[in-house]
Parts: structure tokens; sequence; C-alpha cells
């Protein structure tokens, strides 16, 4: 049984407004078990402009077996970290911070964090993204009007995805804008409600990154018209969309790349990194010459992309468009080049441009390792990233099985693809191991921005999950990512059970007509059941979370606010907890929501939890009790 602690963290329970400006006071509340300590005094520590500053917390009252305090914090600076001490009776003196309770002094990056800037759209946080790989989606009957680019292999949609060069890049199967919205009706079936498309613009690719202009939507997918119409008919079903663009290169067959090359002089030489006074040498993505790499010291480049009124990223923001936010592919990279780094600027440009045109859109950066110096609440609403949830949740759940799979240079490997990490394949973790990795990769980060980083299991750059998923895991995994705090995201194909040994690999054409196949089926229920188990609790998205049970096998963490808890079970190799009485408020009325597991309440309180492995289970409490309620 785990010890009952104190717990703070940016939910409404304990934040009054995490959407504060500066030189606003914000109320934060601490919740201290009833026994605990005793106390003599707790208090918050802030550091506004690097000088510590501090506030009393007033114990205002009890509740359900909790004491509550209370503390007022002014908001100095745009990111305001602070951190509760705890003075017992006995001498002792205790932090608490986003990573815990310590028995020493804490450093200031792991501080709870206020953020004065403009908050996320609520919307954001009653989301599941549904990502779409365009050319694997759906093919339309209108694509077989369109003629086969000079750079593509032509491929029939039921043959297999070659994962060796060229094909990797060229092989087109011609999915298109039309054939997604034929399915758009999956899409409500499943119970997503914001739909990600990576990107659309011409490109000689099939994944499009390499694009040769942002301003039209590509031809072979429809042209800007599909495009429009693919938005209205998604808005129609209460689905949203949002664009992905590079930020920090373009295609070499991009029009202002191509007027730069070889032209010293030219308008636009400058919006990239030429080496060499011909203009015929440039840095680019990782060496890939065909990605040549943004200079964002261009103040051109930084009105025509983000700044001006008919820059790219505001045009596809305004109708007939309305594109509901935009994912920015290599948000880490974008103005960093060896002793440059103008990343925070041009975050901050892309923020101030959609606050500008829609305050209503979102804004997402792809971040794929700790993306945490990025995630202050200054720019990126959240991040795509893999090692708070991703990388974590595939090592506890993985069961690799050797089969071989080819690499891009056509390299026999059996040694399973980790996210390109070269460390011998996919490590072995507990759950122990993962929720370290969840408080070690979120506790730099503010609340308000974590709960707009995306938590996918696999997306197009990964291999699937489910590729190595040990027996019975996957219902275990796709609860975690739609009930820890964080937005949900389900790689198209991943409802239909689809695998895929690495990025392009699982990058394979949608199955449409194998729906009453038993086995998709089976897994076509599941998504729905968790989708919509995230759909129909809102304290999933917003509500606050407080570990009940760690162990090497099993998760038990409840999501809490002021309506309703939520009570979340995750097992693998099974389950039998016992809480202890008053970490769990109302677990005596508690409604099964989904899976297979048992909860038993003791006369005294405390809870019983078993299960056989693997497992995931949920259950409805009735919402935390507050002193002003009791």
């Amino acid at each position: 049984m785990s010890v009952l602690l104190p717990h703070h963290d940016g939910s409404p329970l304990y934040v009054s407004n995490d959407a504060p400006t500066i030189g606003e006071v914000v109320t934060v509340r601490l919740r201290v078990p009833a026994g605990y300590g005793p106390l003599r005094a707790v208090r918050t520590r802030s550091n506004p402009d690097h000088e510590p500053e501090w506030t009393e917390a007033a114990l205002v009252g009890s509740a359900d077996g909790w004491d509550w305090w209370q503390a007022p914090i002014t908001v100095r600076n745009p990111r305001h970290g602070y951190r509760f001490v705890l003075v017992h009776e006995d001498g002792t003196v205790l932090w608490l911070n986003q990573s815990g309770l310590h028995g020493g002094e804490t450093l200031d990056a792991e501080d709870f964090a206020l953020v004065a800037n403009p908050a996320p759209p609520a919307w954001l946080h009653e989301s599941v993204m549904y990502q779409v790989f365009p050319d694997r989606f759906a093919r339309s009957a209108q694509a077989d009007s369109h003629p086969t680019p000079d750079w593509a292999i032509p491929t029939a949609w039921d043959d297999p995805v070659d994962p060796v060069m060229p094909g990797r890049s060229q092989q087109f199967y011609g999915g298109d804008i039309p054939g997604i919205i034929e399915h758009l009706d999956h899409l409500v079936e499943l119970g997503v409600n914001l739909l990600y498309l990576t990107p659309v613009f011409p490109a000689a690719s099939n994944h499009r990154y390499d694009a040769s202009s942002f301003d039209a939507v590509d031809p072979l997918l429809g042209g800007d018209e599909a495009y429009i119409r693919l938005i209205e008919e998604a808005h129609a079903r209460g689905i949203r969309v949002i664009g992905d663009l590079t930020s920090n290169h373009s295609g070499d067959r991009h029009e202002w790349f191509q007027a730069a090359l070889g032209n010293p002089g030219a308008e636009t030489e400058d919006f990239y990194y030429f080496t060499d006074d011909g203009n015929t040498h440039y840095e680019s993505w990782l060496g890939t010459p065909t990605l040549p790499k943004f200079d964002w010291s261009s103040e051109q480049l930084r009105e025509r992309f983000v700044s001006g009124d008919d820059s790219v990223v505001a045009k596809w923001l305004k109708p007939p468009y309305s594109i509901d936010g935009w994912r920015i592919d290599v948000a880490n990279m974008t103005g960093r080049l060896g002793d440059v780094d103008l990343n925070a600027e041009v975050r901050q440009l892309f923020r101030e441009t959609m606050l500008r045109i829609n305050p209503d859109a979102i804004l997402l950066g792809e971040s794929t390792n700790d993306a945490i110096s990025d995630l202050q609440g200054d720019g990126w609403h959240g991040a795509m990233t893999y090692p708070s949830f991703t990388r974590p949740v595939w090592g506890w759940l993985s069961e690799p099985d050797g089969a071989p799979y080819l690499t891009a240079e056509g390299e026999e490997r059996t040694e399973p693809w980790f996210f390109g990490q070269p460390i011998g394949g996919i490590p072995k973790y507990t759950a122990r191991d993962v929720a370290d990795a969840v408080v070690r990769f979120t506790a730099g980060i503010p609340w308000r921005v974590r709960l707009g980083n995306m938590q996918p299991l696999d997306t197009h750059d990964t291999g699937r999950f489910a590729t190595n998923a040990a027996p019975g895991t996957v219902p275990v995994a796709v609860g975690l990512s739609m009930t820890l705090p964080g937005l949900p995201v389900v790689f198209a194909g991943d409802e239909f059970g689809l695998v895929g040994a690495d990025g392009e690999a699982s990058r394979t054409p949608m199955p449409w007509g194998s729906e009453s196949d038993v086995p998709v089926a089976e897994r076509l229920a599941l998504y729905r059941d968790l989708v919509g188990l995230r759909r129909a609790h809102p304290v999933l998205g917003a509500g606050g979370m407080r570990w009940l049970h760690v162990d090497d096998e099993t998760l038990v963490f409840v999501r809490e606010g002021a309506d309703e808890s939520v009570l979340v079970l995750a097992t693998r190799g099974g389950a039998d907890v016992e809480l202890l009485p008053g970490a769990l408020s109302g677990a005596a009325a508690a409604q099964e929501l989904v899976g297979d597991a048992t909860l038993a309440v003791a006369s005294d309180g405390a809870v019983m939890l078993a299960a056989e492995g693997p497992a995931f289970a949920a259950w409805s409490l009735p919402g935390v009790l507050l002193p002003s309620e009791g």
C-alpha cells in the first residue's frame, strides 16, 4: 500500500485561474491527508525575476479526510513558477513540486507554473485526434483521372509497402482528399473529433514534407476545392481539421528555393543558408539535399511565412479554408543551426499570427525527444513528443518476436526498431518505469501545456505499436493514451489492427472492406469504446491526476474534478492492489465504465482492486468534495 501524500496539480481543483495576466493574483490550493504531519506552516515559494518570493498558506477547511490549504500568488512573469514548502511541527521541511515531494530544495525548472499567455481554446481538451497520411487513407474514383507525377512509382492499393529506397518515399498509392471525405462517417463512428492531415501541399514524395509550394493544395489530392469541401464536411460532423506545415525547411523544388539556387542576389536567397558565393551549396535537414533549411533571420521570410496577413500561416486559417490550427513539423530544429537559436522568436511569431487571425486555433509543435525547454507556454500549445508516453509504454508492453524487416538501404534486421535509437531494440521497462518517465518528462512543463501534448501510441514516423505488442496489451496501451493527461492520438489504421516495423512501413493503405472480419471488428469495437470513454468524461481531458499505486506490473491513478472523477487501472501481469483508507473518496459509489476488473471497499474505507493481466479498467466516481461543500 502507498502512503497518502499532499497533492497539487494545475487543474481547476487547485488553481483558481490557469490563464492569468501579469500582475493578477491567483489562488493555489494544497490538499493534505488528514493526520499528515502535523504541519506548523505551509508556504509557497516563487522565483519572479530570479529572486525568491514567499506567500503564506492558510488552512481553509477539511472535507472527506483531506485538509485544504490555500495561498495567493501574484503572477510576475510570463512563466511564473512556484512550489510549496511544508514545515512540520518536528522541524522537518519538505518541498513539493511537479516531480513530487522532496527533502531538500528543488529545481526551479520542475516548479508548478502559471502561464500568463492566452490559453489554448477549451476544445483542445475535449478532443481525440485522428491522424491521416493522405496518400494511404482512401483513393476516390477521381484519383484515376490524375496523371502519375514524374517522381512517383505507381502502386495498386492492395500492394505491399516497399520499405526500401526509392520506393520508401516514391511509392504512390494515390490516396486523395475526396477519398477522405467519403470516409468521414468512419471517424464519426469511431468517436474522434479532430482530424490531423500530414502535408497536403504539392511535393515530389509520397509524404509531401518537401513542399514545392505552400500556396495551394496538391492537385493530385483534389486541389483547393476538395480541401475546402473536406473542412466544411468535417465541421458539419463536429470534427475540426488541422494542417501540417514545415517551418524548418521547404522542398528543393519550392519556388523560393528555385529562384535563389545558383542565382546570387535573388530576392529569396536570404530565406536559406547558402554556403558558397554561387548559391549552389546550402544547409539542409540532416544533410538531405531535397530539404533546404530556412534561415529565420530573414525578415522577409518571417513576413511571407508567418507574420503577414497574407502569409502562409494566416492564409489557411482564413476563409474559405478555415482550418482549426497547425501541427508544425520539425519544430524543435526550426530556427536552430550551430550558434544560431531563433526558435523562441519563431514560435512566438506563429502564436501571435494565430491569435490575430483565429484565436480559437491550436498550435502544436513536433519535438520528438525532451521538449521541456520549448514547452513553457510562449508558443506551442503542446507537442508531438515521445519520451513522456509513447516510448515508455512500448518498453513496458512490447514482446518482439524477432521478425525480419528491411531498412531503407535494403538491409535485413531482426532487432526491432525503437524510434531510431541504436540501443539494441526495444528496452524492457516495468510499469514503475513508465510512471517514472511520465513524471520525469512532464515535471518541467506547465500543467496547461502538458494537457496539449499529443499522446500517440504511434504515428506516421514510427512503427506501429501492434507490431510488437505483447498478447492482450493493446487495450492497456490504448486505454492509457485515452486517460493520462494529454491529447490522445489515433493513427489511421490502428483501429484496423495494422502493423509496420518502422515509420515508413507503418504507412499502410487502409484496408477498407475488412470491417466485418472478426479480428478487425473486435479492434474497431475496442477503439470505439475507449475513444467513447474519453469523450464521455470531460475530467479525462482537463481534470487533475494523482498516482494511487505503482509497482512493476500495475499502474493505478485517478483523474479528478469537482463534478466527477475517473479511476484507472492498467496492468500487464495482473493486479492485486490495496489502497489505503482515504486514498480514494467515493469508491463505494464507483460505477464500472470499461474493462474486466474487481473493485471492493472494506469497512474501514480501504479499496481493493484485482484483475488478471493484461487488463485495462476504469470506473466513474463522485467528484472531489471541497471544504465549501462539506
